[in-house]
């Protein structure tokens, strides 16, 4: 009966296909000839069809043969994904993924990361979540994702183990038609506060009752950083942002730095990067890679920065 063939006549009537004879079908699946010749009668009286026409010196596949051999080596090619899936199962490996990346983290790095873990694991799927603030924490507090890039230190629990990325350099930036980006001098926080600042708010209530960054007492509060970036191009603000979101802008005059006293923004990085889970959920061998590839990124990247330098 059809419903009784095995996963060995198949690998049989592919070699025999593949190799154009029964012995050499043996040699590559090692097997007599004799039992490659069985197998293959065998398989034609349970398919009630012809697979091979035996007039020659050597056995030429017919149509249904050659057809049937086409779909033996899917349902072959699928078996074997399902032995391996199987057997990283086993190891530990998990079939899903999830993590939660702090808008603010460069998403080149990211993305770089994620392209070698899609080849390193391609069973395992991967779900991800760009967010800010307390919404990067929130789901893995949750275990509702397993890993997170974040960097909101001041909100992190006692419930998170923490590895150190990356120092994020954030500037303050507004149009070149701003007021502020027309100052010659030194701007104090006096001159900033008088104009509306743009702030990345936070969609969960994480960080309710607290501020980070915020210096004007008139502010317009996004919850998307593309929203702001688009925002402070069109002149409606100033703010500040992640230096690799800005630069192409910057270079292209479409935004300015501010210069800022340093008792209000110092120059340098003023946000650490760190990788996060809970303590008592760590993540399996796919979300330990991930985290150790974005760290091999991230050292990557800042390499290739330094020797660009003049």
């Amino acid at each position: 009966m059809i419903e009784s063939i095995t996963l060995d006549q198949m690998r049989t009537l592919v070699a025999a296909v593949d190799e154009g004879s029964f012995s050499a079908a043996g040699r590559k699946i090692g097997r007599a000839q004799s039992v490659v010749s069985q197998t293959i009668s065998g398989l034609e009286t349970q398919l009630k069809v012809v697979l091979f026409q035996r007039v020659g010196r050597y056995p030429v596949p017919t149509e249904a043969g050659a057809a049937l051999a086409n779909e033996a080596r899917a349902v072959l090619r699928q078996a074997g994904q399902f032995k391996a899936r199987a057997r990283d199962l086993a190891s530990g490996i998990e079939p899903e993924i999830s993590v939660a990346i702090d808008v603010m983290f460069p998403i080149e790095i990211f993305t770089s990361a994620v392209t070698d873990f899609e080849a390193a694991f391609p069973d395992t799927q991967l779900r991800v979540y760009v967010e800010s603030l307390g919404s990067v924490i929130q789901p893995v507090l949750e275990k509702r994702c397993s890993v997170a890039v974040s960097g909101v230190a001041p909100l992190f629990s006692h419930e998170l183990d923490i590895e150190r990325l990356m120092a994020q350099k954030l500037i303050l930036v507004a149009a070149p038609t701003h007021p502020l980006a027309k100052s010659a001098t030194t701007l104090l926080r006096e001159q900033l506060a008088e104009h509306v600042q743009l702030v990345l708010t936070d969609r969960s209530s994480f960080s309710q009752g607290r501020q980070f960054g915020v210096i004007a007492p008139k502010t317009w509060r996004l919850a998307d950083l593309g929203a702001k970036h688009s925002f402070l191009r069109a002149g409606l603000g100033w703010g500040s942002m992640p230096v690799w979101m800005v630069q192409a802008d910057l270079a292209e005059g479409r935004l300015v730095e501010l210069n800022a006293e340093s008792a209000v923004w110092p120059d340098g990085n003023q946000m650490t990067v760190y990788a996060l889970h809970r303590r008592d959920a760590p993540p399996g061998p796919a979300g330990r890679w991930l985290i150790k590839r974005l760290r091999e990124h991230v050292m990557r990247c800042a390499a290739d920065t330094t020797n660009a330098e003049p």
